[in-house]
């Protein structure tokens, strides 16, 4: 069988005879199953995805349409939570979303519940993300990472290589997160985080650019990140000053919602 990028039309699947599909797994138009991959039950594969060499996909899975899973993959396998006690929970993963080689992915813990890729993600080799995580759409997390279960990823965020989340973290809409970092706290918004401990270093000007934030906008996000980390006001007054002299634009209004939403879990912000 071709690669991954061959050029195809919506024909019957093709499963390489290596492979073992079980009689309850539901594969889409142009599915390609490659040599001694594994697709139990309860799974769905939208049109037009590429299943890789030795992939795994368990039960209660859903993969979009033109994903690519790279070779050794795990896809909704059992939580590594203790808590878990065998109960039918998700794995959903969207549209066009590339699994890079050993890539895992953990089903939800509890009834019903499910972890979730939005679409546009790329998750990049030897990458983790623990049970009931949620990863937004077009999120870039490179090589190496590890998120804890129940960690939040919003749109457009970047991870560098080798970056460690802790449980419950939220990473905010188009941050980036540098290499290496270790997150214990929530990542805001549009920010670049970087170090050990992580601290909010600036705006993420380049994500912002290529996400066609208008130059004003990003200017007062500027002028948020100053009097949250340089002024020497505690976040309390930092946030009403933000209220009081800045343009309410979206992105600022969800950069303060982000932040109280932080300090009611308790998890706090990396000034």
């Amino acid at each position: 069988m071709a690669g991954p990028d061959r050029p195809r039309g919506l024909t019957a699947p093709e499963i390489h005879p290596t492979a073992l599909v079980a009689p309850g797994a539901e594969l889409g138009a142009g599915v390609r199953v490659e040599a001694y991959a594994v697709i139990r039950d309860h799974v769905r594969i939208g049109d037009g995805t590429w299943i890789g060499p030795h992939v795994v996909i368990d039960a209660w899975t859903t993969l979009g349409e033109e994903c690519r899973v790279f070779s050794g993959a795990v896809l909704g396998g059992v939580p590594q939570d203790r808590h878990f006690a065998g109960e039918r929970s998700y794995l959903r993963i969207g549209d066009r979303v590339i699994l890079r080689e050993y890539v895992s992915l953990s089903r939800a813990t509890g009834e019903d519940a499910a972890t979730v890729v939005g679409d546009d993600t790329q998750i990049l080799a030897y990458s983790h993300a623990g049970h009931n995580s949620r990863i937004g759409r077009g999120v870039i997390i490179t090589n190496g990472c590890q998120l804890g279960g129940h960690v939040v990823v919003g749109d457009l965020a970047v991870l560098g290589g080798m970056v460690g989340v802790l449980q419950f973290i939220h990473i905010g809409t188009l941050a980036m997160v540098g290499g290496f970092t270790r997150v214990v706290q929530d990542a805001l918004p549009y920010m670049l985080v970087s170090g050990n401990p992580a601290r909010t270093i600036a705006v993420n000007r380049v994500g912002l650019e290529r996400a066609g934030v208008p130059p004003e906008v990003q200017e007062t996000l500027r002028r948020a990140h100053r009097l949250l980390m340089r002024s020497g006001l505690d976040v309390s007054h930092a946030l009403e000053r933000i209220e009081a002299e800045i343009e309410p634009y979206p992105e600022v209004r969800h950069l303060v919602e982000s932040i109280r939403d932080s300090r009611a879990r308790g998890t706090g912000i990396p000034r």
